[in-house]
Formats: C-alpha cells, structure tokens, sequence
C-alpha cells in the first residue's frame, strides 16, 4: 500500500514539473498572528483576586522542591526554606522580580531563518500531541511507541507549515533511556528544520542535546547562549511540588538561554480544586514558582507561562479535554497571562479512544479555546487521543485540517475597490452566474482554501469513488507525504557530525536520566 502510494506521489511531482503547480494556492502558514480579540471568563477584579491569593499560596503554604541546588536558589533571592520538609515559601517580592525580568518577546531562530519563531502575545504558534507512550494508525492499530515510527512522525510535521516546532510526540521505546536521546534528537536534527524540543531529564542529557544542537547547526558556545534554539516543557507535580528532574530543568534551560514552557497540569476535582477558579489558582502559584527559579537562576532567562488545566470525569477519574471546563480554564488562563505579560502556552487535546467524532469535537473545542483565549503556543493541537496516551497518523492529519483553517482566518482579507467587485457585479445580468466572469477567472485558481482532507463531492461522486471517510482519506494523505519526503539540505548534511558524537558518547556509556 505504501509502494503505491509512493509511486502515485512521483506522478503527481512529474505532472507538476509541467506547470500546474504554478497557478496553485501557495498560503504561508509559518508565521501567525491571532487575529481575535481575548474572550474573558473572569472579571478583573476577579483575576486580581486569583493573583493575589496564588502569592498566598506561595508564601503562606509553600511548595515542595525536591532538589537541593533549586532550594538553595530560592533561599539565595530571600525565600523561606525548610530543608528538613523540602517546603519553600516564596515572597511576592520575588515574584514580582521574576516578573520584572522575564522577557515578554522571545526570538526562537529554527534551522533556517524561515522556521524563526517570535513568542509574545497576539503570536501563534501550534505543536502535535506530544510525550505519549504509545501510536496508532488504522492499518497497525495501537502500538507502543518507537524510533521508526517517532521518525514519521518528525517527517509529516515538517511537511506542514500550520505546526511550527517538533515535539516529544512519542516514546521511542524500542531505545535505551541512557541512548534515547541521541537517537531522538539525530531524528529532529537531520530531519527537519523547525524549532526542537530537548527532554528536561537530567543534566548529563540536557549537556548531550545542547551539544548536538551545536554541532548540527554550526554553533560556538557563545553562540548557542546569546540566542534560543531549542525549548523544553517543565511540568510540576500537582499539587504544590516540583521533583528533581524539572527543577534541574529550570535550571539547566535558564542558564543556557534557552525556552522553559513551565506548565502545571491541574486536573479540577483531582490534582486541583474542583472549581475553574481554584484550579486556576493553583496553576498560577505552581508556574509563578517555576518562574521565579527560572529567574533566580538567570535574570533574563526566557521562559513561558504554561496552562495545561481541565477537569476529569467524576465517575472513572479519567482526564477530560475539550469540555466546558477546559475551554473556560483556558480562557481564565489567558486572562492570567495577559496578567503577568508573558508569552503563554495552552493545550489541546482529547480524551476519545479513536479518530472518530467524539475526537473531532473534543479537539476542535479545546482548538477554539486557545484561539479564543489568545495563546502565544498550543500544544497537543493534532493527533492527539486517550487524554495523552496515543498519538494517530490519522488524526494528526484531520486535524491539521482545522488548523489550517483557524490559519486561513489569521490571514488578512482584502477589503480594497477591486475586491469589493462592483464591476464584477455589474458584469452579470440578473438571474446569471459568476462562473466565467472576469473577476471569477483572474482568481478562481487561488480564491479558496484547497481542502487537505474534506471531499465536497456530491454523493453520488462519493459513492462511486468508492465511499471513503476522512480518516481512511487521511491515512492516504500521511503515507503520501512519507513517501514524497525530502530533509532539508541544512538538516540533512549534519548527520555525518552528530554520528561522530553519538558513537562516542555511547561508547562512553551515555547518560541516564535522572529521576
């Protein structure tokens, strides 16, 4: 099946070579701005209020950090440390410095200066489902993650402008975890040249991956710290903790210049308080106190405000995405963000078992909730199914379907004496059509969005194709993209160096990750 769709993509590139790719809609997804005014789901006051009783929480009740060095940080900028309980209380003076000093715009530079990405708000930037343990697609089925099938992965998202950096999207778990990681980035660094991501799980690893940054895109020491090229996602152990790995973490990015999106993960009704408002709360505390490590290590160190919060199903305990919850927690959280000034990050996502309507609804809610709450970054925005534990070929590409569109509506529409069309109007008689008017045929080619996924065929032409849903359109669509692959140069002449590296860091036994 895939030999076939192969041969059928080399086709398709030889009847393009004689022209008809010219005439076509060529939109450029890679840098967007929301073009929506921020819904809010609070007062003013009321997000006052939810400030200033997360300060409360940090200062009043603490926060359990698991890691010596990162306690020792707090206690350095005038924190309360109780060594004995691991708790620390974080004053609003420090929070306040922290916020003073974390930059509202960050410049994040990909493999090429296209794939440059500016985070700040009224910016928009979207990732697939990520860090799921397993993979599915409707000729395999559902199957724990692996090497080969994280490298399909990295290769459909570089095929589409609408994601904009890679992610940890599966778990290679077919390599070592003191090896993962070598093989993990080689795949992101060879293969593509958008923005990457780097596990926070220790700093031997982190030591490896920055490294191999270097080496793949040609970097000094200096050079690798005067700019970001690489982020990582920091999240804490709710309620109220942060464990060794992340605040190692923190740490390690702040010092290095590089992106922490440092996002709690507060499920109402089980890790946080079962109202939006309390759940709220204690996400803003938990990321103000990673902020603030962020920037005690390193005044200046970018960081993003992260919110991943919805509530779970009261009768099993299971994670919910895209429920009335969700979306009014993400619009909260924008509000909050809009609060401290910061670029921020949402979360899509969806708890449905399999690519069906329910993931479709599920996904395309939460989708609305970040754009409608002005989110600078969405992660988990296509593919993403089991609240987090799959990730689907099939999906991914449905999905990249509405984020095309939510694309469509970033860009500006013209509104100019030609567009407006009076002498289109006046160019056909009543009762006539627009079909072979002259202000149709200078513009039908490139008029409308093309449909990645959607048929609009009749039903009989439907029928006679053969009655095919969108998710067996979409396995076509993801194998044809696999096979008509092609790294960029950039990414692809760096394999040799990162080989050299990863043979004698394996050599030299590689590095565990810490826990």
């Amino acid at each position: 099946m895939i030999d076939d769709v192969a041969r059928e993509s080399r086709r398709e590139r030889r009847r393009a070579k004689g022209g008809e790719a010219a005439s076509q809609r060529r939109p450029d997804y890679r840098s967007l701005r929301n073009p929506f005014l921020p819904q809010p789901v609070f007062s003013d006051d009321q997000v006052a209020a939810i400030h200033e009783t997360a300060l409360r929480v940090l200062e009043e009740l603490g926060i359990k950090v698991l890691l010596a060095e990162a306690r020792a940080l707090y206690r350095r900028a005038g924190a309360i440390v109780d060594d004995d309980t691991q708790m620390v209380r974080i004053g609003r003076d420090i929070v306040a410095a922290a916020l003073a000093s974390a930059p509202r715009s960050i410049r994040a530079l990909g493999g090429d200066r296209s794939r440059d990405l500016v985070l700040e708000l009224g910016a928009l930037s979207f990732l697939a489902g990520s860090g799921a343990p397993n993979v599915t697609d409707i000729e395999r089925g559902r199957r724990p993650g692996n090497l080969a099938d994280f490298e399909a992965l990295v290769r459909i998202v570089q095929s589409f402008d609408v994601l904009h950096m890679l992610g940890p999207f599966i778990e290679a778990q077919d390599v070592e975890t003191r090896f993962r990681h070598y093989a993990v980035n080689r795949v992101q660094l060879t293969l593509s040249d958008k923005l990457p991501f780097v596990y926070a799980r220790g700093t031997p690893q982190v030591e490896d991956s920055f490294e191999m940054l270097r080496l793949a895109r040609g970097l000094s020491d200096d050079a690798f710290l005067s700019d970001v090229h690489c982020y990582t996602v920091i999240n804490s152990n709710s309620p109220r903790q942060l464990d060794i790995p992340m605040a190692q973490g923190i740490i390690d990015f702040a010092r290095a210049g590089q992106v922490s999106i440092i996002t709690p993960f507060c499920l109402a009704g089980a890790m946080a308080p079962i109202t939006v408002a309390g759940a709220l709360t204690l996400q803003h505390a938990e990321a103000l106190a990673g902020l603030a490590l962020a920037q005690v290590s390193r005044p200046g160190a970018p960081v993003v405000y992260g919110s991943f919060s919805s509530n779970v199903d009261m009768k099993s305990g299971a994670p919910a995405f895209g429920t009335p919850e969700h979306i009014k927690a993400t619009l909260g959280a924008g509000q909050l963000a809009r609060f401290t000034g910061l670029p921020w990050r949402s979360g899509g996502g969806s708890a449905a078992n399999i690519s069906d309507v329910q993931a479709a609804h599920e996904t395309q809610f939460s989708l609305w909730g970040t754009v409608l709450a002005g989110a600078t970054v969405c992660i988990h925005a296509a593919g993403w199914l089991e609240g987090g534990l799959t990730v689907s070929f099939e999906k991914l590409i449905t999905d990249i379907e509405a984020l095309q569109t939510i694309a469509e509506l970033c860009t500006a529409v013209p509104g100019d004496a030609d567009s407006i069309g009076f002498d289109a109007i006046a160019e056909v008689q009543p009762g006539g059509h627009f079909f072979a008017a002259q202000h149709t045929m200078a513009r039908y080619r490139t008029a409308f969005y093309e449909p990645l996924v959607a048929d609009l065929s009749n039903f009989g032409s439907w029928s006679e194709a053969g009655s095919r849903t969108a998710t067996e359109r979409a396995g076509d669509i993801w194998k044809r993209k696999l096979a008509e692959f092609e790294a960029p140069q950039s990414a692809a002449d760096c394999g040799d160096i990162l080989d050299a590296f990863i043979a004698r860091r394996t050599e030299q036994g590689g590095a565990e990750p810490v826990s």
